[in-house]
């Protein structure tokens, strides 16, 4: 991989390499844009086959971080950290707190949060050696499980899915198919059974399957079976690339709006969807409840701010398919436009600022 070549060719800043021989740490941080303010984005921890693939993951992670904070109108550019070692074996303290003081010197340009292969607890030991963190213990002045937040958004922004197909943002009598019963997925059907819609549900969890079947009235259907359901909206809460190929043929849904990340398993599969006439609200605009959630605690916490700034992902999705009819484009470049006009604008405005002031003491 020619690094330089390729934080060119998609704009990174910048790139620290972390080792800590006492500890193993072995990290990478990327920073890919911070015109909108601090890269914010979480710690992954996973067992890479290679340094490479490690370097990929946070590079990719970073810049769909970027898109992510602009689309949610939040004053935060986008970053993020890869750690490799296995999550389950090779965690001690003295990794998180040396990874804490790395993200230290970088004096506020990047701030992390729990990912995949991190917990609360790993967050707390990142805290004892920086402030540049979020999603701690509550102890700490943290809002706690995102998980809830984050369904709440998948909520809203599936009711502005739902007016755009269908004409009306009411889910009472829709029919949803939930791919994956997780913590966000079960909140979500919390939401989706108190409105009143109709549930038709799977994961490979039979655990889970039971208590949604149990507690909200879900019909479950075998995990193969859930793409060719006769419903209004299908919900991917679990796995990525699962629009693809094999699986857009069966879908007899109309709106696509769930939580799982990175959906489209290509960007040809956008296009797809989009010819095919489906209602997609893209997965990094109507799954970023968590992180606006975690970014307020940057202002010192309060539940019922997040909540109201989670509730503008539904004005988002409905920018999106606007922009998406105006432009004649799919949604999933709609989304990447509305991010880029953010930050274009405020880069813009920022030059405009340096201009002036620069001539300002050019004249003194």
């Amino acid at each position: 991989m020619e690094i330089f070549k390729y934080m060119e060719k998609y704009d990174y800043e910048q790139i620290v390499i972390c080792q800590d021989g006492t500890s193993g740490l072995k990290a990478i941080i990327a920073i890919h844009d911070t015109t909108l303010g601090p890269a914010l984005g979480g710690t992954r921890m996973w067992t890479y086959a290679s340094e490479e693939d490690a370097m990929e993951d946070a590079l990719r992670l970073a810049r769909g971080m970027t898109y992510k904070n602009a689309a949610a109108g939040l004053n935060l550019g986008g970053g993020k950290t890869v750690i490799i070692g296995d999550p389950f074996k090779d965690k001690n303290e003295e990794m998180f707190r040396s990874l804490g003081r790395f993200i230290q010197g970088l004096n506020g340009r990047y701030i992390t949060a729990e990912d995949v292969g991190t917990t609360v607890a790993d967050m707390d030991l990142i805290h004892e050696e920086t402030d540049y963190v979020t999603g701690i213990s509550p102890a700490f002045g943290s809002s706690g499980n995102p998980s809830p937040v984050t369904a709440y958004g998948v909520y809203v922004g599936m009711k502005a899915a739902a007016k755009e197909a269908f004409g009306s943002d009411s889910l009472k009598g829709k029919k949803v198919a939930v791919q994956g019963l997780g913590n966000v997925a079960y909140t979500l059907c919390s939401y989706l059974y108190k409105e009143g819609a109709k549930l038709v549900v799977t994961d490979i969890n039979k655990e889970a399957v039971k208590r949604v079947v149990d507690e909200f009235s879900a019909v479950a259907v075998d995990p193969n079976d859930i793409y060719k359901q006769e419903v209004d909206i299908f919900s991917p809460c679990a796995l990525g690339a699962i629009i693809n190929d094999q699986t857009i043929s069966q879908l007899k849904a109309k709106v696509i709006a769930g939580s799982a990340n990175n959906q489209l398993q290509h960007s040809k599969h956008g296009q797809m969807i989009h010819e095919a006439g489906f209602i997609y609200a893209p997965d990094y605009v109507i799954n970023a409840g968590g992180v606006i959630n975690v970014a307020d605690e940057l202002s010192g916490y309060n539940r019922k701010r997040a909540m109201k700034r989670v509730e503008g992902i539904y004005d988002s999705i409905t920018k999106i398919f606007e922009i998406s009819k105006d432009e004649g484009i799919p949604t999933y470049l709609a989304a990447n436009r509305l991010a880029e006009n953010r930050i274009n604008r405020i880069s813009k405005s920022r030059s405009t600022f340096l201009r002036n002031d620069k001539n300002i003491l050019s004249n003194r």
